[in-house]
């Protein structure tokens, strides 16, 4: 019997009241720079779509082709019905990239990072996390039966002190998780000081590096390249939602006895179907699109410093750094309720963001997310400040 009714239907109110109801718009048109929304057309602002591959035409028609040579779907998982060569090709693209001996696919990232701890982790060992990692590592460090620690966000003296505290505890293997960009900040985590302190307490470095892999270092192959310690880190996880293509699935990248224990064992590989065809195809094709355009990395480089700028001298107050994740704050009591406000309105305006408030970011600091893409004209990027500025404008005018 269908007795919880009323409490999910009061759970429910509590959240719209609190104003952290997550409304979803519709879209009538792929996903782009330049899309349509139920409100009318709008420039995109709050994509992961870092490349513009989404709706690549080159990505597309590989996609498109793969249903006919390929099939719509495997049915099954890879090791019951069998795996086609694509996805083996995928798993070598994935792993040239990102420098590491291997890789394996998963119908996620959330999947990956909930299928790889609970496997090479367990009683006895020891897990080290930045405190603001995303929530799939969180998730599947708690499915591992390992010693759990959590050191504040890219604070060194406070990791050597974690790390020193699993090692006093005796702690058999010890791993250092943490995202290679911190998605609600656009900030960097410090890889090269990670590593300095992994390499002297004998620790593993694991970095999911979603929101960097296809275009953050100089050949796009992600936070590792940009500090120099692509063989000094010993796991990589990733999206191929995000830069390489935008559809769905993700990996785990890293030396090959770890990727053959993880086909053995990581139960969202084991047991969810392999990636669509169609998704393999694309996004192969998105990796190799990405690492043979430089210039679509130049050109976001580009698009991120020229909103940077135009947003500082329109008196936006934005978190620092050089990541298209670009966060304009609203601090103070009242900041929620204006970047909510300010968003909605922008929308009017032709401009599509989302605000972000507690408990997604800490209390008092309130922002709309903003996400440069290559695809974004410089047009693009200046009716987008002009939007904010009018919608600023009526919303501290009421």
């Amino acid at each position: 019997m269908y007795l919880i009714k009323d409490e999910l239907a009061a759970t429910l109110r509590e959240i719209d009241d609190a104003g952290l109801t997550k409304h979803e718009r519709e879209l009538s048109t792929p996903q782009s720079a330049h899309i349509a929304t139920q409100s009318g057309p709008a420039l995109n602002f709050c994509a992961n779509n870092y490349l513009g591959l989404a709706d690549h035409p080159d990505v597309i028609a590989s996609a498109r082709a793969a249903l006919d040579q390929w099939g719509f779907g495997m049915a099954s998982v890879r090791f019951i019905c069998g795996t086609q060569a694509q996805h083996r090709d995928l798993e070598h693209a994935i792993a040239a990239l990102v420098g590491t001996q291997d890789a394996i696919l998963f119908s996620s990232c959330f999947d990956a990072n909930g299928g790889v701890f609970e496997v090479l982790f367990g009683a006895g060992d020891a897990i080290i996390s930045d405190e603001l990692n995303h929530a799939s590592l969180i998730d599947g460090i708690r499915l591992s039966k390992a010693a759990r620690y959590r050191y504040k966000n890219a604070d060194m003296a406070d990791l050597r002190d974690r790390l020193q505290e699993a090692q006093q505890a005796g702690a058999h293997r010890m791993v250092v998780v943490t995202d290679g960009v911190f998605s609600m900040d656009g900030y960097y985590a410090p890889l090269a000081e990670i590593c300095d302190l992994a390499d002297e307490f004998g620790a593993m470095v694991l970095v999911d590096d979603s929101h960097a892999v296809g275009f953050v270092g100089e050949n796009g192959r992600g936070t590792p390249e940009l500090f120099d310690v692509i063989d000094r880190v010993d796991i990589v996880t990733g999206t191929l939602g995000k830069a390489l293509g935008g559809a769905s699935g993700g990996y785990v990248a890293a030396h090959q006895e770890i990727v053959d224990l993880l086909r053995q064992r990581a139960r969202p590989y084991l047991f969810s179907n392999a990636v669509a065809p169609s998704v393999v195809a694309g996004s192969l094709t998105a990796i190799l699109t990405a690492t043979r355009a430089p210039e679509q990395r130049a050109k976001l480089g580009h698009n991120t410093q020229l909103f940077r700028e135009l947003m500082t001298d329109a008196g936006f107050d934005l978190l620092p750094g050089s990541h298209p994740i670009t966060p304009v704050m609203f601090p103070g009591p009242d900041g929620a309720r204006q970047a909510g406000q300010i968003a909605d309105a922008m929308l009017a305006h032709g401009v599509y963001v989302i605000a972000f408030s507690y408990p997604v970011v800490p209390q008092g600091k309130a922002r709309i997310r903003v996400q440069l893409s290559a695809a974004h004209s410089d047009e693009d990027i200046r009716t987008c400040v002009a939007a904010f500025v009018a919608a600023r404008d009526e919303v501290l005018a009421t």
